[in-house]
């Protein structure tokens, strides 16, 4: 008899376990196509919005929705973002190059941990070529190695460098699509005839007299115009930080 009712119960878990299993699978099947709806009306919503008031925006702006979390990182004493170093060997540096000759090139320099960065376009002007130290394959905005050029060649640098000490407390979210981001940006903060030139996604923070700063995932938005002004979407939670001046 003993033998019967345990049957029984172990037959009415293994069901109620199946309905929760069921419940939890159609939940993520819903969100993931409420976050695909979202996407697809905030692409339209981007169309119309641009047309409306003549902003352009680039060809190649990202669709990747990746699970990410907020980190903390600590700056190694080691370096000094603000002290120029100068190099014993200037070179000449060539962004245009192909990426193996533009590595091998890199690693000639001397600088350390040159591996480390990622070399930013966006950003780089007069003279003054910006790279950004990554975490995993996005770049930390706030993280620089920035190379001085002199009548033509590489003469010194500064440098910034960061320990990674945790991935935060958070669990790993998906971030908002590009496109979210644009749509608030455009209906909200840009003027009319604003021409956006890059869209790109890595971390961002708050820069303090601390040694440690917390930093999130982000949308870096640059604008085309005489200041280079950069405005930085949360990718978490949407929240707008601009607009700040790349051009000096």
């Amino acid at each position: 008899m003993e033998w019967g009712r345990a049957k029984t119960i172990l037959i009415l878990s293994f069901l109620l376990l199946n309905v929760v299993l069921g419940i939890q699978l159609w939940s993520s099947r819903a969100d993931l196509l409420d976050l695909d709806a979202n996407a697809i009306g905030a692409a339209e919503e981007i169309q119309r919005l641009t047309k409306s008031k003549n902003i352009q925006v680039p060809p190649d702006i990202p669709k990747d929705v990746p699970k990410l979390r907020e980190i903390v990182v600590r700056f190694d004493d080691n370096f000094n973002p603000k002290k120029a170093v100068p190099l014993a060997a200037p070179f000449k540096f060539d962004p245009l190059i192909s990426k193996g000759s533009f590595r091998e090139l890199l690693a000639k320099t001397g600088i350390p941990k040159i591996e480390s960065y990622q070399f930013d376009p966006m950003t780089s002007l007069g003279g003054t070529y910006v790279f950004h130290q990554l975490y995993g394959t996005l770049p930390m905005f706030d993280v620089q190695l920035r190379l001085f050029e002199k009548n033509g060649q590489i003469t010194s640098y500064q440098q910034g460098y960061v320990e990674v000490q945790s991935d935060g407390q958070q669990k790993e979210q998906k971030v908002i699509t590009a496109y979210i981001a644009l749509r608030s940006l455009i209906e909200n903060y840009l003027p009319s005839g604003a021409v956006i030139t890059s869209v790109k996604l890595g971390y961002h923070g708050q820069v303090y007299n601390s040694q440690t700063l917390n930093m999130w995932p982000s949308w870096r938005v640059s604008l085309g115009n005489a200041d280079g002004d950069v405005y930085y979407v949360h990718a978490l939670n949407g929240a707008v930080e601009g607009p700040q001046k790349s051009k000096k």
